[in-house]
């Protein structure tokens, strides 16, 4: 029985026919189960797509790399929940395109990361982090304090990412670049509407310090603090959830 693999190996016609069915078996047990995506997330209460505001923070994110040393993935292990809190669902990042998981921590899990500081923490921890935590090795991203936001291409993004299946409506396309702005303003009318459209926890403030200019370090905030705080956790039940799928 041992002795019967050689026949397969010497034979490079038979390898390769072989090396394909198994690929495709493979491919098929991966890529079948997602085409049936209600079986595959886990619904939950609260998650959102990203506001104009917030989806300029996580291109920030993405551009300067931070993913690099940041995971926003917590396992469902003991330590981890311990650490950082509940577990990551799967339909936490629904909307993520491209998902942030990561794949090392150089720097800690930010997965529940929203609301655990303050915005004035974040403001000087993104200047000079080792003023907030000293044995850091994070390098300073002062310069998005000096970078103005342009929303002028917001409406195109959410156009683009509607695509994608992400479920923004024909009025937040619209909308989008009022809505960057309106996120910063919360004494406006546009901030009320931005409510109706993304719902009543949107954080509306001025995230920088600086009411006179709406900057980068706005965004990646707003971003930062919506972290993991979507997601009505309180009331999730995973065995709920798998009767729903039934």
């Amino acid at each position: 029985m041992m002795e019967k693999h050689k026949k397969l190996e010497k034979n490079s016609i038979l390898l390769l026919i072989f090396t394909v069915i198994a690929v495709s078996i493979g491919g098929i047990i991966e890529i079948v189960p997602l085409f049936r995506l209600e079986t595959t997330i886990e619904p939950i209460k609260g998650v959102r797509p990203y506001t104009p505001l917030e989806l300029k923070g996580f291109n920030i994110y993405l551009r300067e790399g931070c993913y690099t040393c940041h995971s926003q993935q917590i396992r469902p292990l003991r330590d981890e929940v311990e650490r950082y809190g509940h577990y990551s669902l799967a339909a936490e990042s629904m909307y993520d395109h491209p998902f942030q998981w990561g794949s090392k921590r150089t720097g800690p899990d930010l997965a529940r990361l929203g609301g655990k500081y303050s915005d004035e923490w974040h403001v000087e921890h993104l200047i000079k982090p080792q003023n907030v935590v000293p044995e850091s090795i994070m390098p300073s991203y002062k310069h998005l304090g000096n970078r103005v936001l342009n929303f002028d291409d917001m409406g195109k993004h959410l156009k683009a990412l509607k695509i994608t299946g992400v479920p923004y409506t024909e009025e937040m396309i619209k909308n989008a670049s009022k809505d960057g702005l309106a996120q910063l303003r919360p004494e406006t009318e546009l901030a009320e509407n931005l409510r109706n459209r993304y719902g009543e926890k949107v954080n509306i403030r001025n995230f920088d310090g600086d009411e006179n200019i709406p900057t980068e370090l706005d965004a990646l905030i707003s971003y930062l603090q919506v972290l993991g705080s979507m997601a009505d956790l309180k009331n999730y039940d995973p065995q709920i959830v798998e009767e729903v799928k039934k």
